[in-house]
């Protein structure tokens, strides 16, 4: 039986894993099982230079804060070595990140996910990955947006090139 202590620190996990579980707009569950400490270092700054918080965490240590948090589907992948990927603003990154690194790698496999305190399947998960980023996003947007102010402006600048010089 651990010790009062023990299960202090256990119950504050889970409090803390809680609160990130319903802070985030999305999340990835992954078997990091057979991956390099160098490839899990990079991996690791990928994650932390796209804003994604990834950390090792034990299965019942996640199935108690998923429960807690309204994502108690995800306890039926919690086996074996887990990883969590958590995302509070981009939904894409983690998804993004983690299924190209198990792709280059076929020892690390995706679990499942979270989207918007909903759990998702694996196959969401890799359907979220081949979304662009916000970035290219917003970037494609605006474009669209000033195509039709551009031509405009081309349009008015023909008309008074044309009436500067009535010889054409």
């Amino acid at each position: 039986m651990p010790s009062e202590k023990v299960l202090e620190q256990k119950k504050q996990i889970v409090a803390e894993l809680t609160e990130e579980l319903k802070a985030a707009c999305t999340g990835v569950v992954v078997d990091y099982k057979g991956t390099s400490v160098a490839d899990d270092t990079a991996l690791r700054k990928e994650l932390r230079e796209a804003g994604v918080h990834y950390f090792v965490v034990k299965n019942t240590l996640l199935g108690r804060a998923a429960e807690e948090a309204g994502l108690g589907e995800m306890k039926s992948v919690l086996e074996g070595t887990t990883a969590i990927a958590i995302s509070e603003n981009d939904y894409t990154a983690a998804a993004r990140i983690l299924k190209k690194f198990a792709d280059a790698h076929e020892n690390f496999s995706i679990k499942c996910g979270f989207l918007d305190g909903a759990v998702v399947d694996t196959a969401t998960v890799e359907s979220l990955a081949k979304l662009p980023s916000r970035e290219v996003l917003l970037a494609t947007v605006l474009g669209a947006f000033q195509a039709p102010i551009a031509a405009f402006a081309r349009a008015v600048q023909a008309i008074v090139d044309k009436d500067n010089n009535p010889a054409e």
